[in-house]
């Protein structure tokens, strides 16, 4: 007679072993229709798990995060079906949840085109309207393999046959079609009906490049219709935000295949690049780093110290000379820890902060190159704090506010604390992990951040805080980072002489705010649609005439902008001044400066700023005045 117990504390008792969907139906019509799944003692199952024991139980319906999951599985397994339906001969391989979708890889003889998608998310919806059962059986796995080689499903077969051979495994079935899934699945395909299908990819079998390139089908899913159009409306938005399109407009910079993944800065580019490199070169400054420069490559030897080259060694580029190996730096820490060797340490040298924008180069896939988001060169906001154990708490603290002060001036006001705690497979003492881990914990909340824990995410040698921005559009972008690290220090034997006259490690901390320099431009970019605040921008003020006769003034008034430090062009050419208001417009100034002989004669301008604003016609030193307090205030 299991007892089952409710989120609410309430219990039901039932005479004899009972499902989820029973329970559901046991509490009232419209939760036995609205379920989708279950969460049985923190575990979540399918509405037919039969519950034969006391246990907790929570009805998972859309309106949770865990329903919309497995709307997304369910949608994949439908994305599946639609396709063997239509393409008989395509065969199935994985197709997993990701960020605010799904997708599946198929290999077919051909590309799938944009009518394939079309026809495909149509049958998708015919099958969803049929309401088909998924069911769920277990079969052995050499039996499982059988069955999947007798329908020609030869990836699933090897997906299969690489589980351990004493192990069952699961299947679902929908209607004529069956998958291999651990699940769980919603109840019925008619659960299923706010989805769009998105756009077709390239992927290698397994990830591996040597394998066969297979066709990836991304979509997407949501509980309701509105979640599914606002949604696709942030794309939208999304799509003229991106940073690779603005670049082009703006002439900010450009990729090009004689260099990919490195990123060619044009001279506006650039200036925004410099504006935010000089800006946190000021944050070093004046919150206690000392700036350092390390070499860009490194005898191979170290990164064998450091395991670098055992774990890492497929994304560093490398190079030889007089038949020494090298590498070019993945990153910054093991140069970092060499300038810290040199010389003696004492306990009173602590904590000592060093930093340094570093340009570091990684090998990724081509496939996986995004614009200036993802790139192989690229230069961080790289810091290591070299300390000891009892300074990390405070430390954290410290970083923790000098990380929002920064995002607050470059625009973002919503960050999420997350704290990865120890792996399964780790170095280290278990005291030493709760140490790190508490003090890592208690330097958020002496921060008065709320935070979530991400259990067993942390690195083999210790935990970790990811700081996560939410930009205008409510996407997510992890770029600061805190990492306590006992072992680099251990590696390559750093030390410091303690107050006990001792020799000891330091712990060191790796910190970044902004992370990689290319990355967060685009970010900047993307957040304010290109518009950059009047400090970021590359460009703050365009002086423009209406006749020749103002031209000498015009020359005159950008002399004196730019003798107040601001980054100012003039526009002399001979067009209508519409014309050229319109054009600099376009191009997401802040100010422009209209000069005709009316303002020649007053020493004065009319003032237009972003958004078709007329601040009409004010003196050059008060218009000065107020481009610099908007510029200062960061505004």
């Amino acid at each position: 007679m299991p007892q089952i117990t409710l989120p609410d504390g309430s219990q039901r008792s039932f005479p004899a072993p009972v499902t989820v969907a029973d329970v559901a139906a046991s509490i009232g019509a419209g939760l036995a229709k609205a379920a989708l799944g279950g969460k049985v003692d923190g575990k979540l199952v399918d509405t037919s798990f039969t519950i034969d024991r006391d246990a907790s139980l929570a009805i998972v319906t859309a309106k949770d995060a865990d329903g919309l999951e497995m709307i997304r599985h369910s949608t994949a397994h439908l994305l599946a079906y639609a396709v063997k339906e239509l393409y008989p001969d395509a065969q199935v391989t994985i197709g997993p949840v990701i960020d605010n979708g799904f997708y599946y890889d198929f290999s077919y003889k051909r590309p799938f085109t944009p009518e394939d998608l079309a026809a495909i998310e149509k049958r998708m919806a015919e099958l969803a309207a049929k309401d088909e059962k998924v069911e769920r059986r277990v079969l052995p796995r050499d039996e499982a393999v059988a069955h999947f080689k007798a329908l020609g499903e030869h990836y699933k077969a090897e997906i299969i046959a690489s589980i351990p051979a004493n192990e069952d495994v699961s299947l679902y079935r929908e209607g004529g079609f069956e998958d291999l899934c651990r699940g769980p699945h919603v109840p019925s395909t008619g659960k299923l009906k706010h989805f769009k299908l998105m756009k077709v990819a390239g992927a290698y079998w397994r990830g591996d490049h040597r394998n066969e390139m297979l066709q990836r089908i991304y979509g997407t899913a949501w509980a309701s219709k509105e979640d599914l159009q606002q949604y696709l409306t942030m794309l939208e938005e999304a799509e003229k935000r991106d940073h690779r399109k603005l670049g082009r407009e703006l002439d900010l910079f450009h990729l090009d295949e004689h260099s990919p993944g490195t990123v060619f800065w044009h001279p506006k580019g650039w200036a925004i690049w410099q504006e935010v490199e000089q800006y946190m070169r000021r944050v070093y400054r004046d919150n206690g780093y000392q700036e350092v420069k390390g070499p860009q490559i490194l005898d191979k030897s170290l990164w064998e110290k450091t395991g670098h080259w055992d774990k890492y060694r497929e994304n560093m580029f490398t190079t030889e000379s007089e038949k020494r190996e090298y590498a070019l730096k993945p990153m910054n820490c093991p140069g970092h820890i060499l300038i810290y060797k040199q010389g003696i340490k004492s306990y009173r040298d602590l904590p000592l902060r060093y930093g340094e924008f570093g340009a570091c180069h990684r090998n990724e896939p081509t496939g996986g190159l995004h614009g200036i988001m993802r790139v192989r060169g690229f230069t961080q906001d790289d810091g290591h704090i070299f300390c000891t154990e009892d300074m990390i708490q405070s430390e954290v603290t410290a970083f923790t506010a000098l990380l929002q002060k920064v995002y607050k001036d470059f625009g973002f006001t919503e960050i999420l604390y997350k704290l990865s705690t120890r792996p399964e497979k780790r170095i280290g003492t278990e005291e030493s992990w709760d140490r790190a881990e508490a003090a890592l914990a208690e330097g958020l909340r002496a921060s008065g951040c709320e935070f979530e824990y991400l259990p067993g995410e942390g690195a083999f040698y210790g935990p970790k805080i990811e700081y996560t921005l939410k930009d205008a559009l409510g996407r997510q972008w992890q770029c600061g980072t805190i990492q306590v690290d006992p072992n680099l220090p251990e590696r390559l034997d750093a030390e410091f002489v303690g107050e006990d006259g001792s020799r000891h490690r330091p712990i060191m901390l790796h910190r970044a705010i902004v992370g990689s320099l290319e990355r967060f431009i685009g970010i900047l970019i993307e957040q304010h649609a290109g518009a950059l605040p009047a400090w970021l921008a590359p460009v703050q003020v365009a002086v423009l005439n209406i006749t020749d006769s103002q031209a000498d003034y015009c020359r005159d008034v950008a002399k004196a902008l730019q003798n107040q430090g601001l980054r100012v062009t003039t526009d002399l050419r001979n067009e209508k001044i519409t014309y050229k208001i319109r054009e600099h417009a376009l191009q997401k100034l802040p100010f422009i400066a209209v000069v005709g002989d009316k303002e020649k004669a007053a020493g004065a301008v009319a003032v237009r700023a972003r958004g078709n604003k007329d601040l009409g016609v004010m003196p050059l030193e008060a218009f000065s005045e107020l481009v610099a307090n908007t510029v200062s205030s960061k505004a």
